[in-house]
């Protein structure tokens, strides 16, 4: 057996769908494992027994492997919790979480005078008709079976998580690839098939207990273990725990439960209790809002309502008989308040907000043709950074002018060997095909110690930030870096392609890699292989780049700034370490002076100049970025349409 520790920087933890992730993950190993926080211990291959131990950003685990294949997995397990979803070693301190609305109570009256109070769950205003939501009651009372009944009932009760698996599937099939909405829904499946809720309903059924009340009690018992969890999301994973019970308990009391299909187009749910389970696969998009006195913003409900832009109120006290009788609600998702048949004032002043809400809504939606250029003509390019073709729809959506950063190193460490040049080529010519003739820019291989990736050795570097990583590593293992360069030559025949080379601190290491490009080249030809012309830039991110940005320039067709490292390193502070994040700024002065010597070296090569980093999508840092002679801005999806707007007013 072997262990390691390691710091977490999931953003939020282990909660439901990084520890689906993380359980996908040691489930592709041969080997036990086990993963420890503090004094408790989990089986790292069970979702459940996972987010009970309530794993958080920034916490100490130890992750223990025993088998064939131990050290691998250890590599794998430990650079997954090592890393943030967009594929970034990071913590809070330096990149802003996209995070759940604060929890605010308000008070608002009704007709009848009764104060009201509800949890900001999803922004938004809605006023409609209402449409009361009641689930089908489960009749789980005990029944005590004999000896013989035992094996019938763990088979009825296998034979009902087949069926909301199956269920669980054909909704994950119609959910958006890589939306919120379908990795909930595989969280749900998770816990539908886990083997520690497995354990824990099968035991009661041996134990002379029928199949519905041991599979009622054991969904109880697990919600109320994940209740009693101290981090809010993990305590509002008890109630998918819940859900997922209900659901296999009414399959083998076959009952069908109670549907949203049945909500007129427009209405506002009100209800005691939507579980992700009612809402996955719902049509969301139909609804006016949601009102529940359960849950809270931390909650997969909230998460859902607001990946579709539904306003939601949740944690609302107030009874439920008053919700089924009411004929019209209103509420703010911004701020909690709720009206049940509101008076005429109230109702006007709800049409009111929403209707300033649709004006920002559609002020922002025009952006989304937009090319935008400053108020003295100049065109800046607003432009994606994505991780993988999942995304792509997401940038789409929002207008992206191309792809500023494609990181390629998720290609390599989320299998269990380097893809081949076959599989890399079928990836980049989707991606260049799905913004043809928007420009597309693809970062090789940044992967190192601090990455580490199955298939591909690193040696132990006590500071693998500064070490044989990047450019680096590429260059010395040919065998590695030239499937690549063949891949994104053969992906260039599209003719939007550009490449640009990670930790670049040489101009040797630049006309190195054209030296391979070339090599490359002849290989391809001497196969018969279609194959285009790439644009060769560097991602200037180390304060050598920029001290010698004058020289590359000469080499590169453009540079692409990655302020994530460059202030790392500029401001000697570990963006992992938040006890220096007060050092770790993209806006000091000695950050933005680097930047500087890049763009200067950059207008008299002739060269154009991006920012790629986080920063790109600051408001307050954009003009900057501008005025220093930046023409492209590369970030996240969600800020694409801001950034536009801000451009504009410049």
């Amino acid at each position: 057996m072997i262990e390691r520790k390691v710091v977490v920087r999931v953003a939020e933890g282990l909660h439901a769908r990084p520890a689906t992730e993380f359980v996908k993950l040691a489930r592709r190993f041969a080997a036990d494992i086990e993963i420890v926080r503090g004094d408790k211990t989990g089986n790292a291959k069970s979702p459940v027994k996972l987010m009970l131990l309530g794993v958080k950003e920034a916490d100490e685990i130890v992750l223990r492997a025993n088998g064939s294949d131990e050290a691998q997995a250890l590599d794998a397990l430990c650079r997954f919790v090592s890393l943030t979803e967009s594929g970034e070693a990071t913590s809070k301190s330096d990149t802003p979480a996209k995070a759940a609305p604060v929890a605010a109570r308000v008070e608002a009256t009704t007709r009848d005078g009764a104060a009201l109070h509800g949890l900001a769950a999803s922004e938004g205003a809605a006023i409609g008709p209402s449409f009361f939501f009641a689930l089908e009651p489960v009749d789980a009372l005990r029944r005590e079976i004999g000896n013989g009944e035992i094996d019938p009932e763990i088979a009825k009760l296998r034979l009902a998580v087949e069926a909301v698996n199956a269920e669980l599937a054909e909704r994950g099939r119609k959910a958006a690839a890589g939306s919120d909405e379908a990795q909930i829904i595989e969280a749900l499946r998770e816990i539908a098939r886990d083997v520690e809720f497995a354990r824990r309903a099968e035991a009661r059924i041996r134990a002379g207990q029928d199949a519905v009340s041991a599979t009622h009690e054991a969904g109880e018992q697990l919600a109320a273990e994940f209740e009693g969890l101290p981090d809010p999301y993990q305590r509002a994973r008890g109630d998918d725990v819940r859900a997922v019970a209900r659901k296999v308990a009414l399959s083998m009391l076959g009952k069908t439960d109670a549907t949203l299909a049945d909500a007129p187009p427009g209405s506002v749910i009100l209800a005691r209790e939507i579980s992700a389970f009612d809402l996955a696969g719902a049509s969301l998009e139909r609804f006016g809002g949601l009102v529940c006195t359960t849950g809270g913003p931390t909650s997969h409900v909230a998460i859902i309502a607001r990946s579709y832009g539904v306003p939601a109120v949740l944690g609302l006290e107030v009874d439920v008989e008053r919700l089924r009788s009411a004929h019209m609600a209103a509420l703010d998702g911004a701020t909690g308040e709720v009206a049940l048949d509101p008076d005429a004032a109230t109702e006007r002043r709800f049409r009111e907000q929403i209707a300033r809400n649709a004006a920002r809504r559609a002020d922002l939606q025009a952006y989304v043709a937009v090319e935008p250029r400053t108020r003295d003509g100049r065109r800046i390019e607003i432009a994606a950074n994505l991780g993988s073709l999942k995304e792509i729809d997401a940038a789409l959506a929002v207008g992206a002018m191309g792809v500023g950063l494609f990181r390629t190193e998720l290609l390599f460490m989320e299998r269990r060997r380097p893809p081949t040049e076959d599989e890399q080529a079928q990836v980049y010519a989707r991606l260049a095909e799905a913004f043809a003739p928007a420009p597309v820019i693809v970062r090789t291989l940044d992967v190192g110690g601090d990455k580490p990736t199955p298939g591909l050795e690193f040696p132990h570097e006590d500071n693998p930030f500064l070490g044989w990583r990047g450019i680096r590593m590429c260059l010395d293992r040919p065998e590695v870096f030239k499937p690549q360069l063949r891949a994104l030559l053969r992906a260039a025949v599209h003719g939007n392609l550009k490449v640009m080379l990670p930790m670049v601190a040489d101009v040797e290491e630049i006309l190195k890699t054209k030296r391979l490009i070339e090599e490359c080249r002849v290989e391809l030809e001497a196969r018969k292989i279609p194959y285009g012309a790439f644009e060769l830039g560097v991602m200037a991110e180390t304060p050598a780049a920029a001290l010698v940005a004058d020289e590359l320039a000469r080499e590169a067709a453009f540079f692409s700034i990655g302020t994530n490292d460059l202030t790392q390193y500029v401001m000697a502070a570990d963006r992992q370490n938040p006890k220096v994040a007060n050092l770790n700024r993209a806006d000091h002065p000695a950050v933005l002076r680097a930047i500087d010597l890049i763009c200067q070296a950059a207008r008299k090569a002739g060269i154009w100049v991006g920012v790629c980093g986080e920063a790109a999508a600051r408001p307050e840092l954009i003009p900057k970025f501008v005025n220093l002679g930046v023409t492209e801005l590369s970030m996240a999806a969600a800020s694409i349409l801001r950034a536009k707007k801000c451009v504009t007013e410049l």
